[in-house]
């Protein structure tokens, strides 16, 4: 899956391999680690390659400005690359860069376009299956995209008719509703991913993905029907 973590060496050697690892030391969410390492590498290419120890603040500038003016990037976009490469100089190189004088972005900011109820109702009508119970938990228990992919069995409380979403934006959790229109196709949903994963276990697979060191620590826990 997208958002599972790129085994490591366990000593890194390239540089990039270097900055995972510290990141990760961090407990940055992989997405912020994707991003970062993202710009990184795109300032090490404007550069022609070069290590970013033989570059400094001109040269940033330099890429900033250029992301503003050439690639006609967002504001917020160039906040995100900005902040990356802060990251890199400042927390994995140890290296101050002082005050930065690069041409910001001036693209405008556009409010984000929303559907109404009936748009958004009508959109579910067309999908089915596992598509149109993800698409519908996003839209009843205001779920992101990866927040959903992310659902786990053991973070559905029927009881109390809520979601438990972890490790969400920030490194937070957080309680959202269940919409009871939500809890049977959840529950046949439920019944269905078992099946599979008996089906799994019994084949010699079924083992699923744990973040940080779980699976050292609860080394059932990835054949778990919870996980």
């Amino acid at each position: 899956m997208d958002d599972i973590p790129i085994p490591l060496p366990q000593r890194p050697s390239r540089f990039m391999d270097r900055f995972r690892a510290f990141i990760r030391s961090r407990y940055l969410a992989y997405k912020t680690e994707k991003t970062y390492c993202f710009w990184v590498k795109d300032f090490i290419r404007f550069h022609g390659i070069k290590h970013p120890q033989e570059l400094g603040k001109a040269d940033i500038d330099k890429w900033l400005s250029h992301l503003a003016a050439n690639r006609n990037v967002s504001a917020n976009t160039q906040k995100t690359a900005l902040n990356a490469i802060i990251f890199l100089y400042k927390q994995f190189l140890d290296i101050e860069l002082g005050q930065l004088q690069f041409e910001k972005s001036h693209r405008p900011k556009r409010l984000p376009v929303t559907f109404s109820h009936e748009e958004a109702t009508s959109i579910l009508e067309h999908l089915s299956g596992p598509n149109k119970l993800a698409a519908s938990l996003m839209y009843g228990s205001g779920l992101r995209v990866m927040e959903a992919v992310r659902l786990r069995v053991q973070d559905i409380d029927f009881s109390d008719q809520c979601l438990i979403v972890r490790e969400s934006k920030g490194e937070k959790w957080r309680r959202t509703l269940l919409p009871r229109s939500l809890v049977k196709p959840l529950r046949v949903q439920i019944a269905h991913a078992l099946s599979l994963h008996e089906q799994d276990l019994a084949e010699g697979y079924g083992y699923v993905y744990l973040p940080f060191a779980l699976a050292k620590k609860y080394p059932q826990a990835a054949t778990s029907a919870a996980w």
